[in-house]
C-alpha cells in the first residue's frame, strides 16, 4: 500500500526575557540548582503571578512576523497535572484564546518553496527539571532530584496545522522557524540548553484518504537531524504495525538517538484530561492597537522583506535569497560583501557565500559570525575575479590561503606572493595558442571533423602551457577565432 505521512509540529520557544513570565526570578542558564526560584516559582502559599510585559511583546513580535492575528483579549488557564517538578500541580498556559492566532511560514525544501500554516502561538510557563541520571540521595541511594530554576521560564508554544508530508519538510520548517525567532531576537535558539524544543505529531494514512490516522507525539527533540530521523523511524514503525494487523495507539514517545528509535513514554492525554479552567489569579490579557504599533515600529527588517529586496534590487533567485536569509548573521555578512562589489555582481557574491564559504564553515563546524574571512576580505577576492586579475580556479586557491590566515588574509598579498596573476595579454595568449596548434595538428583535424571534445582538449593544452594562468574567456575566444 502507498502510505502518506502526516506531520504537525509544536515548538516550545524560550523567550529571551531576563526574568520569568510570572515572577522576577532570573532566567539565566547554568546556575546552581534551585538558586533561581522564588516563592511564586515554588508555589508557596499566598504567592501571586504578575505578567511579564517583555514576554507579551515578544509574542506580539512573532505574530506580526508570521502575519498572524494578535488577539486584543486573551486569557490564561490552568493546565492541571501532577509531576514532582511542577510544584503548583498546574501549569499556567493559554487554551481557548491564545495571544497569536493563525499566520504562516515560508521556507524551502531543497529548491521547492513551501508554506505551512500556523494554528496558534500561545504563552505559557515552563516546568522545572527532574534529574534522574547519576543522582544520589544524602545516603548514596539512587534518587531523583528536582531543580526549579527553569520553573516559570517564559515559553511561546507555536503550533502548526498538520500539513507537512515528509521528515525533510518538517526539519526544514523547524530550521526556518529557528532562524526567524533568533532573527527577531525573541529567543537565543540554543537547542543544547533547551531554548528551542520541538514535539512532532506523526500519523500515517493510505495516500488519497482524507481521514487522519491515529497520531503519536514525539516529545522534546532538540536537534534538526534527530527530528528528521525520529519522524522517519516513527512513520516506518506505524506502517509496519498496521500492515502486520496491529493498531497505532495514541501516546507520547521519546526518541533515543543512540538506538535511533522512538520508545513509549506515556499514553497521550487530550485537552479535557487536563481540566483546563481560567486562572483566577490572572486577569485577561488586553493588547491595545497602540501597543502592537509600538512593537511593529521597533521590529527589524524581516527575512521575507529582505528576501524580496535581494530579489528585486540585486537580481538574486528566490532560492538564493531564501538561503541567504535563513539567519540574520548570513544576511548581514552578504550585505557587507555586496557593498564592496558592483551591484550587478551580487549574484557572484551570493555564489561564494553559499558555496566555498558555506562548505568551509561546515567542515570547521563554525557559524558565519566566526568566519576567519571577513566580508570585506571576501569582497576583495571576488573583485579580483571581476577585474580579471585571477580566474575562478585561482580564486579557490587564494580562498584556502585566506582561510588559513596567510598574509593576514589579504587576497592581494597572497596573489602577489604566489604569482597567481592571470595572463590577460591577448598577444601573449595568441602566441601560446599558435604554438599549441602547431604542436597538435591531429587534435586540430579532429575538431575540424566536428568533434567538440577536441576543442576542449586544445583549451587544456593552452592552459597547461600557461600554467593555468591564462584568462579562460580569452583563451576560448582567440582559439575559436584561429580555428574558425
Amino acid at each position: 500500500m502507498d502510505w502518506e505521512i502526516v506531520i504537525g509540529l509544536e515548538t516550545h520557544v524560550q523567550l529571551s526575557t531576563e526574568s520569568k513570565i510570572f515572577s522576577d526570578s532570573s532566567t539565566r542558564f547554568g546556575a546552581a540548582p534551585n538558586t533561581q526560584a522564588n516563592i511564586m516559582d515554588m508555589a508557596l502559599p499566598g504567592s501571586l503571578p504578575v505578567m511579564n510585559r517583555g514576554a507579551v511583546e515578544r509574542a506580539i513580535m512573532f505574530g506580526l512576523a508570521v502575519g498572524a492575528h494578535i488577539a486584543p483579549r486573551s486569557q490564561f488557564e490552568r493546565k492541571n497535572y501532577f509531576y514532582p517538578d511542577l510544584p503548583k500541580n498546574y501549569q499556567i498556559s493559554q487554551l481557548e484564546i491564545p495571544i497569536v492566532q493563525g499566520g504562516s511560514l515560508r521556507f524551502f525544501v531543497g529548491d521547492e518553496e513551501k508554506v505551512i500554516n500556523l494554528t496558534r502561538a500561545h504563552l505559557e510557563e515552563d516546568a522545572g527539571k527532574s534529574l534522574h541520571e547519576n543522582f544520589v540521595g544524602p545516603h548514596g541511594e539512587s534518587s531523583t532530584g528536582i531543580d526549579l530554576n527553569r520553573a516559570g521560564t517564559p515559553l511561546l508554544e507555536i503550533v502548526t496545522e498538520p500539513e507537512m508530508r515528509s521528515a525533510a519538510e518538517a526539519a526544514a520548517y523547524a530550521r526556518a522557524l529557528h532562524g526567524l525567532v533568533v532573527w527577531l531576537g525573541i529567543c537565543d535558539g540554543n537547542m543544547q540548553e533547551g531554548s528551542f524544543r520541538v514535539d512532532a505529531n506523526v500519523s500515517v494514512r493510505p495516500r488519497g484518504r482524507q481521514e487522519f490516522g491515529t497520531r503519536t507525539e514525539i516529545k522534546n527533540v532538540n536537534s534538526f537531524r534527530f527530528l528528521e530521523r525520529a519522524i522517519q523511524y516513527e512513520a516506518r514503525r506505524q506502517i509496519e504495525l498496521i500492515e502486520d494487523g496491529g493498531k497505532v495507539v495514541q501516546e507520547t514517545r521519546l526518541y533515543d538517538a543512540d538506538a535511533d528509535e522512538t520508545r513509549s513514554m506515556r499514553s497521550k492525554e487530550d485537552a479535557h484530561d487536563y481540566r483546563y479552567f481560567p486562572d483566577p489569579d490572572l486577569p485577561p490579557l488586553i493588547v491595545a492597537p497602540q501597543w502592537i504599533d509600538r512593537v511593529r515600529d521597533n521590529m527589524p527588517e524581516l527575512p521575507s522583506q529582505k528576501r524580496e529586496r535581494f530579489e528585486q534590487d540585486l537580481g538574486l533567485t528566490a532560492y538564493d535569497a531564501a538561503q541567504l536569509t535563513m539567519n540574520r548573521a548570513t544576511a548581514d555578512y552578504f550585505e557587507q560583501v555586496v557593498t564592496g562589489l558592483p551591484q550587478d555582481q551580487a549574484k557572484l557574491g551570493a555564489n561564494w557565500i553559499l558555496g566555498e564559504l558555506a562548505a568551509a564553515l561546515n567542515r570547521a563546524e563554525l557559524e558565519i559570525s566566526a568566519s576567519p574571512i571577513s566580508p570585506q576580505r571576501l569582497a576583495e577576492l571576488i573583485q579580483r575575479i571581476i577585474d580579471g586579475t585571477i580566474s575562478n580556479k585561482m580564486a579557490r586557491e587564494v580562498f584556502t590561503a585566506m582561510w588559513e590566515g596567510e598574509h593576514d588574509g589579504s587576497p592581494d598579498a597572497i596573489i602577489e606572493a604566489r604569482g597567481l596573476k592571470q595572463i590577460s595579454d591577448s598577444g601573449a595568449i595568441s602566441t601560446m595558442i599558435d604554438e599549441v596548434l602547431a604542436a597538435h595538428p591531429a587534435i586540430v583535424e579532429e575538431y575540424r571533423a566536428g568533434r567538440q571534445k577536441a576543442f576542449n582538449s586544445l583549451v587544456g593544452q593552452v592552459m597547461k602551457a600557461a600554467r593555468g594562468k591564462a584568462n579562460p574567456q580569452q583563451v576560448n575566444q582567440l582559439l575559436k577565432e584561429k580555428l574558425g
